[in-house]
């Protein structure tokens, strides 16, 4: 899901190599999220669907927002700087205003929204450095990987239009459970979790990450694309970088430069100019 990825970023928001696979962190909570959104379902009274074409189609948005991105991106974090990883991971607004200005055409494409999105892919390489793109073209295979994870994120985003009419923690449940169904056994084949031993730190942080970064930010994901459209939920991507450096300045004493600054001013004039309705469709409601 456009996108909910962490990439790794050092002091004062330079790029740093990306760790190993975290393949089983990815499974696990993507599982864990989709029990705990099952079983608030369950307690509001709401029952998931039966019919086997909404589950098809649960399976297919659990493709696009994470078995297909989760598994390219942990696989090219091993050999791309965090920073270019960055960069690449951020530009599924880019991606979902091409589509739909191309092909689907299912919202408006205006001058504004195009002006965002390159308004917030300049803050993003400002505030990591331009030199981050230093690396493009070297590991091109991964750099791919990331560039066909963004791009499913932005298709995502616009299938993600179809569940309108159910109540966001429906489809959010759906596309989870279906993901583990995934996701789980490719993770046992491939990584062997039995063999990993997390501290409990670790596993607070899977929590953290099932709970607030996963089930919760699914149900809003699906509720902004009714009601911001895609490209402007998709812009979200552009906010990771800004918030985790200023959370890196706020609570870890790191100095941010100037370039940061006028980045960050870059990234929210575009995020605002995606989200923000004109004047006269404000007028029309």
């Amino acid at each position: 899901m456009a996108d909910f990825e962490v990439i790794p970023i050092g002091v004062a928001g330079r790029p740093g190599r990306g760790s190993g696979s975290n393949r089983p962190s990815r499974s696990s909570r993507t599982l864990a999220a989709g029990s705990l959104l099952f079983a608030v379902l369950r307690l509001r009274g709401l029952r998931m669907p039966k019919a086997p074409a909404v589950w098809r189609r649960f399976l297919f948005q659990a493709c696009l927002n994470s078995v297909v991105p989760f598994t390219l991106i942990a696989a090219a974090e091993r050999s791309v700087d965090a920073g270019l990883a960055t960069i690449l991971n951020s530009t599924s607004p880019i991606f979902t205003f091409l589509l739909t200005a191309l092909i689907t055409r299912h919202e408006p494409v205006t001058a504004r929204k195009l002006v965002g999105v390159g308004a917030g892919i300049v803050g993003i390489c400002l505030i990591i450095g331009t030199q981050a793109l230093g690396g493009l073209g070297h590991e091109s295979w991964a750099q791919l990987a990331i560039v066909i994870a963004t791009i499913s994120y932005a298709g995502a985003a616009i299938f993600g239009r179809g569940f309108k009419g159910l109540d966001p923690m429906i489809p959010a449940a759906g596309s989870m459970l279906c993901g583990a169904v995934i996701l789980v056994p490719l993770s046992l084949i491939v990584d062997r979790p039995w063999t990993l031993a997390p501290s409990a730190a670790s596993i607070l942080a899977l929590l953290g990450l099932s709970i607030f970064s996963t089930a919760l930010a699914f149900v809003i994901y699906f509720r902004l694309i009714h009601t911001l459209g895609s490209v402007g939920t998709t812009s979200q991507a552009y906010l990771r970088v800004p918030i985790g450096v200023g959370i890196g300045a706020v609570f870890l004493g790191e100095s941010l430069g100037p370039a940061a600054w006028l980045g960050m001013a870059f990234v929210v004039a575009g995020v605002a100019a995606m989200t923000i309705p004109a004047r006269q469709a404000r007028l029309a409601q």
